[in-house]
């Protein structure tokens, strides 16, 4: 090796060390100051599906969220469009939602947005344009956009799927609601975090984004430090909850799921590298548990809440 050749790789080294050195001071500022400051970089926001089992409709949910606490409500669209079905108008909804000081800040949906079957796909882009259009009405920001159709058969196109993503992020520019790329752990696709980054960067949208889960990235078998990597934009909502060590990764289900710091996941680590990419992402409680829905819709809101803020803190400080 030449003498310059060395040289200038202790040079490198020596950058990147400092780089990664102030990169860290950076998150560690941040937290710092944003401890004591006391104030919370995030917003938090209750997921429907927390008590979804109580069978409340819509209206119902929104005074809970606000009596609760929450900043926001991350309704599950079905629940909106009953709502229509039954007579309500969605100006009406929207009042209430904004008279209770609550924002949209996602909606939940199952669209065959992404499968390869055209016709199945057409009619599923169809949907999300009317569930988009439903969502703007009440001033919805976004929809998840999961791999709803494409669970069972490994080995889908994952240049195709960005393609696809693409189409509802076009039509979503009609509205200005915002499909986000759902992780979800027990799909044969869309499983991790790598397949569903890559989905939205290669999608080549400005306002593609990902819907990460606490859940749903332990279950697909992603390693939590892949959160470090994905810029603060592109979490805009993260779906907050816990997972106990039993059942196993193997056999876990949705119904599982648990109260943040409930069970087992790394919630401190996965937060600090949040807090550390600058986020002031929307955190929304998603659980469905059945013993969750058998107890008062109210305390089990104010817990979730309380729960997720108590974790925050931790991150904070740690």
């Amino acid at each position: 090796m030449r003498d310059d050749d060395c040289s200038r790789r202790h040079f490198m080294t020596a950058v990147g060390a400092v780089a990664g050195l102030s990169l860290a001071g950076l998150g560690a500022t941040r937290r710092a100051e944003a401890s004591a400051s006391n104030e919370d970089p995030f917003r938090y926001c209750l997921n429907t599906s927390t008590i979804r089992g109580q069978k409340l409709g819509i209206e119902k949910e929104v005074d809970i969220a606000a009596e609760a606490g929450y900043d926001a409500i991350e309704p599950w669209v079905r629940t909106v469009e009953e709502y229509v079905e039954a007579g309500g108008k969605l100006a009406d909804l929207r009042k209430r939602i904004e008279d209770r000081g609550l924002t949209v800040e996602s909606a939940i949906s199952f669209p065959r947005w992404i499968v390869d079957d055209d016709a199945v796909r057409a009619q599923a882009v169809e949907q999300v344009k009317r569930e988009m259009d439903l969502l703007a009405q009440i001033g919805g920001k976004r929809i998840a956009a999961p791999p709803a159709g494409a669970t069972r058969e490994p080995g889908l196109d994952l240049l195709k799927a960005a393609e696809r993503y693409r189409t509802i992020l076009e039509a979503g520019d009609q509205t200005g609601v915002v499909p986000q790329v759902e992780v979800w752990g027990s799909s044969k696709n869309l499983h991790r975090l790598g397949q569903s980054m890559f989905v939205v960067i290669e999608s080549g949208h400005p306002k593609a984004c990902l819907l990460p889960d606490v859940y749903h990235t332990y279950k697909g078998g992603s390693d939590f430090t892949g959160f470090r990597t994905i810029s603060s934009p592109t979490i805009q909502v993260f779906h907050l909850n816990d997972y106990p060590a039993d059942p196993p990764r193997e056999t876990i289900r949705d119904g599982d799921r648990v109260m943040p710091g409930d069970g087992i996941a790394p919630l401190t680590q996965i937060l600090r590298m949040l807090l550390e990419n600058g986020s002031q992402a929307a955190l929304s409680l998603e659980l469905f548990s059945a013993v969750y829905w058998k107890k008062d819709p109210l305390e089990v809101a104010k817990t979730g809440l309380a729960k997720m803020k108590t974790a925050v803190q931790k991150a904070l400080v740690a």
